[in-house]
């Protein structure tokens, strides 16, 4: 059994016959947001592991190296992925986008806000973030994600829409303000700007 706040949710599929596979089908809506957050945070758990590994055997600098060649690939997948199921079109714009933003990975365990600038440009913060909140409650510095966000961010949103430009306003190791870790600016352009 695991516990939600006070409440106690019931895994057990025990019948008669032994323990039977539980089905997503037969779960109940708080037991399926409950997984549903224990997945991300599983995904979140093994990329840091694997991170902390390579730091360990290879560096920081190549840890990161590594990690940003592995977004490179990853980001594409998941932004397909998210397309996918909303049955969202290439090029969809920067509506595509915001609404693709909201369905990644770790978007329900960060706490995170899109803020339309103007009809051309988005902004997204990161506001929490579970790997730079554990790091700082650690009282460690925060975690230099830039270089891999420029290239998770960019990737993302070049899939959904290669008109759109990524920009990073802030990331760590860069100085941020107290209530966000990063933020992203991003720009739909001309199919000519891209040429």
């Amino acid at each position: 059994m695991y516990f939600s706040g006070e409440e106690k949710i019931s895994w057990s599929n025990y019948t008669e016959k032994g323990w039977t596979k539980v089905e997503l089908e037969d779960l109940s809506r708080e037991q399926l947001e409950y997984l549903l957050k224990d997945f991300a945070k599983r995904w979140l758990a093994h990329d840091g592991l694997w991170f902390l590994q390579v730091e360990k055997s290879y560096g920081m600098e190549e840890a990161i190296r590594l990690d940003a060649e592995a977004w490179e690939q990853f980001t594409v997948i998941e932004a397909r992925r998210i397309m996918e199921y909303l049955n969202l079109e290439p090029g969809g714009g920067l509506s595509a986008l915001r609404e693709a933003l909201q369905y990644r990975l770790y978007s329900v365990i960060n706490k995170q806000e899109i803020i339309e600038q103007d009809k051309n440009t988005l902004v997204f913060r990161m506001n929490d973030c579970r790997v730079q909140a554990a790091r700082r409650r650690k009282k460690m510095p925060d975690f230099p994600c830039r270089p891999v966000g420029l290239v998770e961010y960019a990737g993302f949103a070049r899939t959904i829409d290669s008109r759109i430009q990524t920009k990073c306003i802030y990331c760590p190791p860069d100085e941020h303000p107290e209530d966000s870790y990063c933020a992203w600016e991003f720009t739909l352009t001309s199919e000519q700007e891209n040429v």
